[in-house]
């Protein structure tokens, strides 16, 4: 005997009997039937929900920009989506000046950054993953007759372009405060770059990345490159929230396995990396 008809026999001579006209057997049968098929189903399976985190980022493409629709791209920003996922979290990206990220890493507003380590501004205030993805190169960039940059004193006595906001790990202060260096300033890398191009500055100090972005674009003929310094990629994470320790760790085992499954590239041996000669020479 099926489980229904069990259920009718057992309606039909037991307790909800009342007599040939009566309407509670037919209503009572009805809710009894639909108690047992939700026994039977067994209990609901809640969908899990997912944390979702506050991803700063700057202006720097092709690494991490602002899209035509107000979407974030770039190569880190799609690293940073993807090791997210893996970790188990949604993020919701926050363009921001670079003084706005830093603000905001201090006080909470953003849990991440994927930006570089050892910020000088943000000592005491963030951790740094273990896994760095990327390096950044920042460059000294010069025109036709400028000197080849192989030594800080090569800047001395010079107006040096630099993007406004931006630290250079410190390194925009100090040169600021060297005698004989001038400093102008530019909004955007774009703009720094025409102003190198006008005469506005001896040398343009800038990452390597989004000149040659620039540079792909608006081609200028006799520029030249020389290295500054290295610097390593990496996500940062703000002190401010009380689970920064773990969002960390989360994050590096998961680019780990993505690395392991050959989903994101093999994560880089952190080093000093290359520095210009004679920083010590500045104040």
């Amino acid at each position: 005997m099926t489980i229904t008809a069990r259920i009718r026999t057992r309606l039909s001579c037991d307790f909800l009997y009342c007599g040939e006209d009566s309407i509670v057997r037919p209503l009572a049968f009805a809710l009894l039937v639909s108690l047992c098929l939700a026994v039977l189903a067994g209990p609901a399976q809640a969908q899990p929900t997912r944390d979702t985190l506050i991803v700063g980022y700057v202006d720097v493409p092709p690494l991490a920009y602002e899209g035509i629709d107000g979407r974030a791209e770039g190569v880190f920003i799609d690293l940073t989506r993807r090791v997210a996922d893996e970790a188990g979290y949604d993020v919701n990206f926050r363009y921001l000046p670079v003084s706005r990220a830093y603000y905001y890493l201090r006080t909470g507003g953003i849990d991440i950054w994927p930006g570089v380590t050892d910020v000088p501004a943000l000592e005491g205030e963030v951790l740094e993953s273990f896994v760095s993805p990327l390096p950044f190169q920042l460059s000294a960039w010069g025109i036709g007759s400028m000197p080849p940059v192989s030594h800080f004193n090569d800047l001395k006595d010079k107006t040096l372009i630099l993007i406004s906001g931006y630290t250079y790990g410190g390194l925009a202060d100090r040169l600021a405060r060297t005698p004989g260096i001038s400093i102008t300033e530019a909004p955007n890398h774009q703009a720094a770059v025409a102003m190198l191009n006008r005469g506005r500055g001896d040398y343009l100090l800038d990452y390597q990345d989004p000149v040659n972005v620039v540079l792909e674009e608006f081609p200028i003929r006799g520029i030249r490159e020389y290295p500054v310094r290295t610097r390593n990629a990496a996500w940062v994470f703000s002190l401010a929230n009380p689970r920064s320790a773990q969002l960390r760790n989360e994050f590096d085992d998961a680019y780990l396995r993505l690395a392991e499954r050959g989903e994101v590239p093999q994560p880089r041996v952190l080093s000093e990396g290359f520095l210009l000669p004679g920083l010590a020479d500045l104040l």
